[in-house]
């Protein structure tokens, strides 16, 4: 059975977190030598970065830390201001100045909210752990080990796990918040842009101003644990998001189409209310030549969802949501990027490590080549005979 996959994109995606304390003057001393040489193609896994949040950037303070384990050896115990430079020279370089245009426009608009519109549970605007976690999953998070990320979760198909992850207390403030921001935004008919291409309802968390606290959570909680079970998809170098909630029932969007994200690693997590029907459904995860091959009967699972149970997946993982039939439901997403894994895919010609169907045609191809070379062991051993 084949699909026509969609590919779901933030409608603008998110730009890169910003800090408030001023700007940065880098002054760099000289640097003939070092400009000279080029990126490490390997991270420097012993190098603990510096941090860059609180300042005021045109990307994510995030993308500098990770982008920092690559530079060259005699850059790494320059000042930071030092680092920065560099770095945002490169960074510059590479990007086009549609994309800077379309960046700061969205700041723009970003801030135009923020500066108007009043939180309502403005806990939630920073990571209180111990307040939004369950339990199970601080542990394991705290321990930080293969063995107790999988004793708090399922894997009901390869690659995508399921665990307890928020109390209920934190999913009905949350669920209040979007209320209260969407109240906002029909009683001074401001025009905001939705969550992406597919969905037509539903918010984007990080442009009222929850952009830092889910920094925190994808940074602390969610990139150890896809360092573990995603790392061949960049999952140990997560440096940015787009985090949404998106709504369904039958005043709202009642399903999605079959379709793969614009995430390295995808965190989704039921928030509520009452509803029935919704289930999400998987089928294999492609690269994008096979995006819309078939399934194989060992990628096919149907999911219901639990209020504050998490559902975490590899972003190129085929999936979809059946229609809610009754309530409402309120899903928190999490799209978790890697710009050094997606830098990389740009010269990236093997998927297999990865793709279900690239490791299919691996086999296939090996198989036909051990037999051919039997095949051809055996005539020689003919002609010898005779």
């Amino acid at each position: 059975m084949s699909f026509d996959v969609s590919r779901k994109e933030a409608q603008q995606p998110a730009p890169p977190t910003t800090g408030h304390n001023g700007n940065v003057v880098a002054v760099l001393p000289s640097m003939s030598t070092v400009t000279a040489n080029r990126l490490r193609l390997n991270p420097n896994t012993e190098h603990k970065p510096e941090s860059y949040e609180g300042l005021q950037l045109e990307f994510s303070p995030l993308l500098f830390s990770s982008l920092e384990r690559y530079l060259p050896p005699p850059m790494l115990s320059l000042p930071r201001d030092s680092k920065l430079h560099y770095m945002r020279d490169i960074i510059l370089r590479y990007s086009p100045d549609g994309e800077r245009i379309r960046v700061q426009r969205h700041r723009e608009y970003r801030q135009k909210i923020i500066s108007h519109y009043q939180p309502l549970h403005r806990e939630l605007y920073t990571m209180h752990a111990s307040n939004f976690f369950a339990p199970s999953f601080l542990k394991a998070i705290n321990e930080n080990k293969e063995e107790g990320f999988r004793s708090i979760m399922a894997e009901p198909t390869l690659g995508v796990f399921t665990f307890e992850m928020f109390q209920p207390r934190f999913c009905e403030l949350l669920l209040s918040e979007v209320e209260n921001f969407e109240k906002w935004v029909h009683e001074t008919k401001f025009r905001i842009m939705r969550p992406n291409t597919m969905n037509k309802f539903g918010a984007v968390l990080d442009d009222f101003g929850l952009e830092t606290m889910l920094g925190k959570l994808m940074e602390d909680f969610i990139r150890p644990i896809s360092k573990v079970f995603f790392s061949d998809v960049g999952g140990s170098t997560l440096d940015s998001h787009h985090g949404f909630v998106v709504e369904y029932g039958i005043d709202r969007d009642v399903e999605l189409g079959f379709h793969v994200d614009d995430s390295e690693v995808t965190l989704n997590v039921c928030l509520g209310k009452q509803f029935s029907g919704g289930d999400l459904f998987f089928r294999g995860v492609r690269c994008d030549k096979h995006v819309n091959t078939e399934t194989q009967s060992d990628e096919i699972l149907d999911y219901s969802h639990v209020p504050g149970r998490a559902v975490l997946h590899h972003g190129r993982h085929r999936h979809g949501a059946r229609a809610t039939t009754s309530g409402q439901r309120f899903n928190l997403l999490l799209w978790c990027r890697s710009s050094v894994f997606r830098e990389l895919r740009k010269y990236q010609k093997d998927f297999s490590i990865w793709c279900g169907e690239c490791q299919r045609e691996k086999k296939e191809h090996q198989r036909v080549s051990i037999s051919a070379t039997k095949q051809e062991l055996l005539k020689r051993e003919g002609k010898s005979a005779t």
